[in-house]
């Protein structure tokens, strides 16, 4: 495969004007940690972005930094946590996940993916956090949307489809990035030996307190099995696990930890995890390490699911007892990560049209290549959404130069 590494922008623009003159569709990569998710491509160019790595400007006054796409986030986060500020939309790590290399890509690939962690429930997603950006069409045309400022009211809000398009609109090659403080600290309130419908209740009367809960998560026990790390420390054999995480300053937070214990009594005795092996567990959670490709399910298909929270509980407890798999919940339930036996078609029929029936979309996260070609990876959009998409897509790229294929199997797109 070619290897294309342009050293800036104006080098991207004239990479793309060249790929649609030679009709040469591009793959675009930032560091590569997401490659194995979507449907497989073919190309044989790669578009290699690593080398637009700068932080462009970082004002931590205003709460906004403005990098290059290329840039790892890893170096990002680190920057912005010297200043004690954050990505309040807590960004995923796949790597244990896919069972990539330990780093969790570049600043481009968390937007184009658009994964976000627990946080999202309170937060928002990373296209909430997006003020702007630069990027180069599948004209071959470097343009910008967006502003540099929290307040930015000017033009089309372009800048929100490069979110989650996964890079067939355009290769963005600037984003200017919202940070938020972060917490003084952070509590969790831990529960025991609830049920998922059980945890989806408990979790609902939470998050619909007065107590501004971030993050409520469930693990069924089975789901725990062979867990290490910070679930494995915190956890016990075959007994569920119900957390809620609530942040601010240190008397806020452990007041607010403690009426919402009162809160819940019914459900139980609440214990308390506190700042350190709070994060800990809540990263674990953030990057599915119960799933992780080198645990006992590393052959498994993981399927993410996003439902009304209040119908998760009931869906994950069927689909776990009726494909002999494994289900996380986050968001409340609003967010069901699924592990499932390995079969032909990864049960992507089965799977898809009782997701439909509540509501709620499915999308393949991690399974073999082969499986990837013979499934739709992400979700099927009804005729109108598809239709919309697809003159979106005509806009943006009409040639289908840029990751041809990715998001819709058999097709240009």
């Amino acid at each position: 495969m070619d290897t294309l590494k342009p050293r800036d922008a104006q080098d991207v623009e004239q990479v793309v004007a060249a790929a649609i003159a030679a009709e040469q569709p591009l793959e675009i990569v930032g560091l590569g940690s997401k490659r194995a998710i979507g449907q497989p491509m073919a190309t044989n160019a790669l578009l290699d972005l690593s080398a637009l790595n700068a932080v462009v400007n970082y004002e931590p006054n205003e709460l906004i930094i403005t990098v290059q796409a290329g840039a790892p986030l890893d170096d990002v986060l680190s920057l912005i946590d010297s200043r004690n500020q954050q990505l309040a939309f807590e960004p995923i790590d796949t790597s244990a996940l896919l069972g990539t290399a330990a780093q969790r890509g570049s600043i481009g690939g968390m937007i184009a993916s658009g994964l976000a962690g627990p946080r999202r429930i309170k937060a928002g997603a990373a296209r909430d956090h997006l003020l702007g950006a630069e990027a180069v069409s599948g004209f071959g045309e470097l343009f910008k949307t967006g502003g540099k400022v929290v307040k930015n009211v000017t033009g089309y809000d372009l800048c929100k489809l490069l979110a989650g398009s996964w890079g067939t609109l355009a290769v963005m090659t600037e984003v200017t990035l919202k940070v938020m403080p972060k917490p003084e600290a952070e509590r969790t309130l831990l529960l025991r030996g609830l049920d998922d419908v059980a945890a989806g209740r408990a979790m609902t009367a939470a998050l619909g307190s007065p107590y501004d809960v971030s993050g409520a998560a469930h693990l069924p026990g089975s789901a725990l099995r062979g867990a290490g790390g910070a679930l494995g420390a915190i956890g016990k054999p075959e007994q569920s696990m119900t957390l809620l995480r609530l942040e601010g300053t240190a008397t806020s937070a452990a007041h607010r930890a403690g009426s919402l214990a009162r809160l819940l009594a019914d459900y139980g005795g609440a214990e308390l995890l506190e700042d350190t092996s709070s994060a800990a567990a809540w990263a674990a959670i953030r990057d599915v390490i119960p799933f992780a490709a080198d645990g006992p399910r590393a052959l498994w298909p993981i399927w993410r699911i996003v439902c009304p929270p209040a119908a998760g509980g009931a869906f994950g407890q069927t689909l776990a007892r009726d494909s002999q798999g494994e289900v996380i919940y986050d968001w409340g339930g609003g967010l069901i990560w699924a592990a499932l036996p390995p079969v032909a078609d990864a049960n992507a029929a089965v799977l898809r049209k009782r997701v439909e029936a509540i509501g709620g979309h499915a999308m393949l996260i991690r399974a073999p290549e082969e499986t990837r070609r013979a499934v739709d990876v992400f979700h099927p959009q009804p005729a109108g959404v598809a239709a919309l998409n697809a003159r979106v897509k005509q806009s943006f790229d009409p040639k289908h130069i840029l990751n041809r294929g990715r998001m819709v199997r058999g097709t240009a797109s």
